[in-house]
C-alpha cells in the first residue's frame, strides 16, 4: 500500500458485512486497508456494483468486485469491473501514476 499512498490515493474497501465481521476480516487478513459498511447496499448500488451475479448457473444478488479511481476532484477517472486479480494492484498502480501526471 506505500506505493498508493505515496503517490496520495486512498484505498478504501466497502461490503455490506456487519462492522463487526469486517473487523475480524480485516484483523485475520492483515489487510491494512479501511472497510466501509454498506449493509442496505446504497453506495454499491449507487457505483453499480452490486447487482445479478451467476456461479454454477444459479443467479443471485450480490458484489461485483469493482475497483474505482477516484480523481482529486471527486470525478471517476477508471473503473475496473469485474476485477481480475492477478495483476490488477499494478494495473492500477499504473492508471495512478498516469494520473498524477
Amino acid at each position: 500500500m506505500t506505493k498508493f499512498s505515496k503517490l496520495g490515493a486512498v484505498v478504501l474497501g466497502i461490503s455490506p458485512d456487519s462492522e463487526a465481521a469486517q473487523k475480524k476480516f480485516e484483523q485475520k487478513q492483515k489487510l491494512g486497508v479501511a472497510l466501509l459498511c454498506d449493509q442496505d447496499n446504497a453506495v454499491c448500488s449507487a457505483y453499480g456494483c452490486y447487482g445479478e451475479k451467476s456461479m454454477y448457473g444459479r443467479k443471485f444478488m450480490g458484489i461485483i468486485r469493482s475497483t474505482y479511481l477516484i480523481d482529486p476532484k471527486g470525478v471517476v477517472a477508471k473503473v475496473w469491473s469485474p476485477v481480475k486479480v492477478d495483476g490488477h494492484p499494478e494495473k492500477v498502480l499504473e492508471a495512478l501514476v498516469d494520473l498524477a501526471g
